[in-house]
This record gives C-alpha cells, structure tokens and sequence, in this order.
C-alpha cells in the first residue's frame, strides 16, 4: 500500500469533522472520496498533508508512519496537493508559480526538462509563461494549480474538489487530464469531489462519505450503480 489511512478522527472544538475513518490507496490507483458539502472530505486530505492535525488515528505513507510528520516533510517524500480553488500566488507570474513547487525540495530536479514536460501538457501555461497568475481565466489558475504540483514528480496527488467554480465543459477537461495522468503516466491520485459522478467515472475505487464518516466503498463502477448511492449522489 502507498497510502493507509487508520481511525482518522478529525475535529474543530466540539464538532466531529472526520470519525474513525479507514482507507487505503495502492500505487497507481486514482481513488475518489465523494460526498456532499460538509461531509469531511477536505478535512480527509488537510490531514493526510499535514495542514490539519488530527485527534486520533494514523497515516502512514510508504510503510512509514507520518502520523506527526510537518507538511514539508511529507512534501519532501513525495505527497503534493491541489488545493480547492486553485490557490495559486496571484502576483507571481505562471513560471514563478510553478517554480514554489520545487522549493525546498531535497532530491534534484531537472526543471527545464520538467517544464517542457508539462508545457506540453498544459500549453496554454507556455503561452502564459510570463504572465501574472491574476489574470489567467479560472480554468487556466486550476492547470496551474496542478502543474506546480506536478513539477516535482511527486508520488501521490491529492486533489481538492478540482471542479468548484469552472464550467461544465473545462470540468470535462480537468477530469480527463488527471484520468491520463493515472492511467498513461501512472501517477497516484486521491480526488475529493462533490460532484460524484465525474469523479467515480475516472477511478478505480472510492468511498462515499456521509457526516464525516464512509457509508459506502467499492468499485467505482460498483458505486455508481449502487442504488442508493444514485438515489442520494448521482440522481
């Protein structure tokens, strides 16, 4: 296992974000956690980074325990993430954003190969290179948001409701980029997603979470005819 998530709790003052929560995730997997606003989901991969503190359970990465280890650390051995909404550093231009992904790495990267890699891959950024992060559109910020992450060739990808905010029709885009990010190029991906059936139709497995814990888990496929999970998530 790449990752194992073990009784994850997760609160803020009385209030039960995450409850007794287990997963795992292989190498190569794309794994989705779905479910509606509010459910935990952000909380889920604010703790697996480190950015949130837990109340109780483990993480481990690699067969290492990172239970308590400070997000850089867990950055330096390979986890990354696509925060909600993009984030990107707004008064940095396309290149300079892409370029915080390396920082304070320990291992070498080869950056101007890495940036040739990914302007293929994202070639409105190279139009864009000297541009100031503000003025791209939101689907541009949300490809930039996934090449900073991507530059340091990490091991697992978490990514945080990548379809908040864009139209339908760049939705469609971002889901089939990560989909040949797992499937051509074998990077590891954990999707929080509210929209349910998007998300499950590009993955391997996932886990269904209701009030901060999972109700259901399985075969993506599975899952999207599983009646209750249509009746409740897919309509």
């Amino acid at each position: 296992m790449l990752l194992e998530v073990e009784n994850l709790s997760v609160t803020y003052g009385d209030i039960a974000a995450v409850r007794s929560l287990s997963f795992v995730l292989d190498q190569g997997e794309l794994v989705s956690i779905v479910g509606a606003n509010g459910a935990g989901k952000t909380s889920i991969l604010n703790a697996v980074m480190g950015i949130e503190p837990i109340r109780g359970g483990k993480i481990r990465f690699d067969g290492a325990d990172i239970t308590h280890l400070p997000v850089h650390e867990r950055a330096r051995r390979g986890i990354r993430v696509v925060p909600e909404r993009s984030r990107v550093f707004p008064r940095l231009s396309v290149y300079e954003n892409i370029l915080t992904g390396v920082y304070g790495l320990r291992k070498k990267v080869d950056v101007p190969a890495r940036l040739k890699w990914l302007y293929e891959i994202f070639p409105r950024l190279e139009e864009r290179h000297d541009q100031l992060a503000s003025t791209l559109s939101g689907g541009e910020q949300q490809q930039l948001a996934i090449a900073r992450a991507l530059v340091s060739e990490p091991r697992l990808l978490l990514v945080d409701e990548v379809s908040m905010g864009l139209m339908p029709k760049l939705v469609d885009q971002v889901f089939e980029l990560l989909r040949k990010l797992n499937k051509e190029l074998g990077l590891t991906i954990l999707l929080v997603e509210q929209n349910a059936m998007a998300s499950l139709k590009i993955s391997d497995r996932g886990y269904v979470m209701e009030v901060g814990t999972c109700a259901y888990e399985g075969a993506a496929a599975d899952l999207i005819e599983h009646p209750k999970v249509v009746e409740a998530y897919l309509g």
